[in-house]
């Protein structure tokens, strides 16, 4: 299963697009003997529409662009909470279900459309706060690696 991740928003060089890419980087290894491949990060620019609506809505449609036909999954501090097991199984089932790919979508600084959070098949929560989209990529990448460390009986994850 290919795993994408689309984020509105560009990240600077630095510690923090480091911290994303060697995640990522380690969660290919690993994620490779599991058929879960991919893991490539998909950059949008921020909308430049007069209002917070116009610019969710320009902002879905170049996330719908940019990710592969498949599984959506929504970034947001409404969604449901997982812990990182759950979070590993559920990827497991969708891999085992013959999903080709899931895309993680991380809004901008107005959110996710609406429209676009409705039609998601999972809305996902790392907190009921509102996290800059810098933050939620590394925390996103992070737990994809922990995932497939989870799968794969990996000793990085050791929660009860």
């Amino acid at each position: 299963m290919r795993i994408s991740i689309a984020a509105i928003g560009r990240m600077k060089t630095g510690p923090e697009r480091e911290l994303v890419a060697r995640y990522l980087e380690r969660a290919q290894g690993a994620g490779k003997p599991l058929a879960l491949t991919g893991f490539d990060v998909f950059e949008l620019s921020e909308s430049r529409a007069g209002s917070a609506a116009a610019r969710k809505t320009e902002e879905a449609k170049a996330i719908r662009a940019a990710l592969p036909d498949g599984l959506v999954v929504a970034l947001d501090e409404r969604g449901k909470s997982l812990a990182s097991e759950a979070f590993a199984n559920q990827l497991a089932r969708w891999r085992d279900d013959g999903r080709a790919a899931i895309g993680f979508v991380i809004g901008g600084a107005d959110g996710i459309d609406p429209d676009l959070v409705r039609a998601a098949d999972l809305t996902l929560s790392f907190s009921p706060m509102v996290w800059p989209h810098q933050l939620v990529r590394i925390m996103l990448a992070e737990q994809l690696y922990r995932a497939t460390t989870i799968l794969s009986g990996h000793p990085y994850h050791r929660g009860d």
